[in-house]
């Protein structure tokens, strides 16, 4: 069975054969089991998107007993073999789930430039707009099939590169939807629980909007936009009517209350973490619950610092990001592991290069694109293990070298979407989705 077009299929059939016993007593639960399991049955992905460049030495390849090595201590994960930072812990426990990839080997060391590479698979050039990877993958999985979008970017920091968060030549339909945008450094705001505020913008009515008010401002705005579009079907007026008619959707809604996070019981927030990220990562499982195909989370400038570009007090900046990362994912993992989604949900945790294995004059670490490591987990993953290696002091790869292309080829390959897949750019081109090649041996 396809399983990328179940949900599509299942519902022509439903409209087209069942249409005329739509009424009957047992027609909507039916329905409702049969979209539950189509929901089940499809798949979806969450990336952990590390704003800066994050360490690889300080995480998943340290190097003890070299200078390069660092203050941090390695320790055993639940795979023989294969350790971790000593500071995370509770991911060190689930790795059986998870493949750190240590040979990525990518050619762009500038914030701007690598945030597009690593997140389209395409470097920075020419007149056309690659799509994000998001974008990409919700356009092959399919959105869900009522009011939320097929991509939710939670706690987004777009200032390096805001195309790389796009939708590029796919259009708006498949924007991603911002919830949280962080796109200037600064802490974000907390509720009175200290619970970080993590909202969609605009998507709730003021209070003094009646619903009355509320259906004649519609159809005023719908009698308005059918005349004009009458005469103007492209380009710009289009998609503003396609994002607004989108944003209506979204607030009319019951799966709008998957933003809701004050739902969930405060045990199992506090577990996930009173940050940004922790709790972004509640929501993606509650997107992913709904269908959504794709959700990012990110974890970096929310918290006031300057995230994982650590030039300077490199291990005290990565201690407390590590503290959040290893709560939030591992929190994830077992949620979702709990509710039979890890099953079909794919995890891949990169940032847009890594740092020097060497340290400099002010206890930090500086861009290195030459050197690092991604980790992918949970479906499609063939866990518990490190694939490709460095050299002793880190500085090179010197087995599994993989490329930008190549990871975001082995993530399609993982959710059952083929790497080779072309798109239609603007201009009537197909264009592959990745140029890679997937790594066989990472997946399950």
């Amino acid at each position: 069975m396809n399983i990328i077009l179940s949900r599509r299929r299942l519902l022509s059939s439903l409209a087209a054969g069942l249409g005329g016993i739509s009424a009957s007593g047992w027609f909507p639960l039916f329905a409702q089991q049969q979209l539950a399991e189509a929901k089940k049955n499809s798949r979806h992905v969450i990336l952990l998107w590390m704003s800066g460049g994050p360490s690889q030495t300080d995480t998943w390849d340290l190097k003890p007993g070299h200078p390069n090595g660092g203050e941090f201590k390695e320790i055993q994960t639940a795979s023989p073999g294969l350790r971790f930072s000593e500071h995370l812990p509770k991911l060190a426990a689930m790795s059986d789930k998870m493949a750190v990839l240590r040979g990525l080997t990518t050619r762009e060391g500038d914030h701007g430039r690598g945030t597009y590479l690593m997140r389209t698979g395409y470097s920075p050039m020419g007149p056309v707009r690659y799509p994000s990877i998001g974008s990409s993958l919700a356009n092959q999985l399919g959105a869900p099939e009522f009011g939320l979008p097929g991509c939710v970017s939670v706690g987004a920091f777009r200032a390096f590169n805001e195309d790389a968060f796009g939708a590029g030549f796919l259009g708006p339909k498949l924007q991603p939807l911002i919830v949280g945008a962080s796109d200037m450094p600064g802490a974000m705001t907390t509720g009175g629980d200290g619970f970080p505020q993590l909202r969609v913008q605009g998507m709730n009515r003021p209070e003094s909007i009646t619903d009355a008010r509320m259906d004649k401002r519609l159809t005023m705005w719908k009698n308005l936009q059918s005349g004009f579009l009458a005469t103007h079907q492209a380009g710009a007026p289009k998609a503003h009517n396609m994002i607004y008619e989108g944003a209506v959707r979204l607030m009319n809604s019951e799966d709008a209350q998957a933003f809701d996070l004050s739902k969930e019981p405060t045990e199992l927030r506090e577990a996930y973490g009173k940050n940004v990220f922790g709790q972004g990562c509640l929501m993606a499982r509650r997107l992913i619950e709904r269908g959504v195909s794709f959700v990012e989370v990110s974890l970096g400038t929310s918290s006031g610092g300057a995230g994982w570009d650590t030039h300077s007090d490199n291990f005290n900046a990565v201690k407390s990001l590590s503290l959040d990362l290893d709560n939030g994912w591992a929190t994830l993992m077992k949620d979702l592991s709990d509710r039979g989604l890890l099953e079909s949900t794919t995890i891949l945790w990169m940032g847009e290069f890594g740092r020097t294995p060497q340290i400099n004059g002010n206890a930090g670490r500086d861009h290195f694109p030459a050197a690092w490591s991604a980790v992918l987990a949970g479906a499609g993953i063939a866990g518990g293990q490190a694939y490709g290696r460095t050299s002793d002091d880190g500085m090179a790869v010197e087995d599994g070298q993989m490329s930008a292309e190549d990871l975001l080829a082995t993530l399609c390959k993982a959710v059952g979407v083929d790497e080779k897949t072309t798109q239609i750019n603007d201009n009537g081109r197909p264009i592959r989705i990745t140029e890679g090649a997937a790594a066989k041996a990472v997946l399950a």
